[in-house]
């Protein structure tokens, strides 16, 4: 679409993948379709979890790890309608959904940097969640699996929004590293203060990686 500048990541994968045939263009695209489709999946179910146990357990840390689960749907949407049959060529369509994806990430960070400063403040005591350490510790293995197959997938097709996307997964799999300390500690040791304190170092990656999806800017991290 003329008139349309793509960021500079989408720019730098379109450059750098080798041509690719119509067929298998078409197959890559239903490919990120099928992978943000399974992500949504999961990401409702670990949502539900997660708020729940949180929410029990009085843990900002889990609830906004819950959160971020919910948004990382909301982002698996947007690249689903990117790659629509109506969108699937469109520049503008790809800048739409990179920023969508950046705008996701900056609410997350936001709304869980809130509610820890107020769980800080308040010398709010959560108490142990074992569920909580469960769905960390299977969450840590699964989403870089899917990040990385994400990732290829994008930068085959040149695609920053799929890329973007993908480092959701892996900033879901960084989060749940330091939910499984932040929540260890509590049930362990019953640091209490561990808990807000993950949650901000939560909030604070998701709003670097806010900043990174809306520029356009990539890492080989995924």
């Amino acid at each position: 679409m003329s008139g349309v500048e793509l960021p500079v990541l989408a720019a730098g994968l379109a450059a750098a993948r080798p041509p690719l045939s119509p067929r298998r263009e078409v197959a890559l695209m239903r490919r990120a379709s099928l992978l943000a489709r399974l992500g949504i999946a999961w990401h409702v179910a670990e949502a539900a979890v997660a708020i729940a146990a949180g929410a029990a357990a009085g843990s900002v840390a889990l609830v906004g790890f819950g959160a971020d689960s919910v948004i990382e749907s909301l982002a698996g949407l947007v690249v689903i309608w990117r790659f629509a049959d109506d969108r699937r060529h469109s520049a503008l369509a790809e800048l739409r959904a990179q920023r969508l994806i950046g705008a996701s990430f900056a609410a997350v960070g936001a709304y869980v940097a809130v509610a820890a400063l107020r769980a800080l403040l308040g010398a709010s005591h959560p108490e142990s969640s074992w569920i909580g350490i469960g769905l960390a510790l299977v969450t840590l293995v699964a989403m870089p699996l899917l990040s990385r197959a994400k990732a290829r997938v994008g930068r085959e097709l040149g695609s920053a929004a799929t890329v973007s996307e993908g480092r959701q997964n892996l900033l879901c799999a960084y989060l749940s590293a330091g939910l499984l300390v932040g929540l260890g500690a509590n049930a362990v040791l019953g640091w209490w203060w561990a808990d807000p304190i993950t949650a901000l170092a939560i909030a604070g990656v998701a709003l670097q990686e806010a900043r990174a999806a809306w520029r356009g800017e990539a890492c080989d991290c995924c």
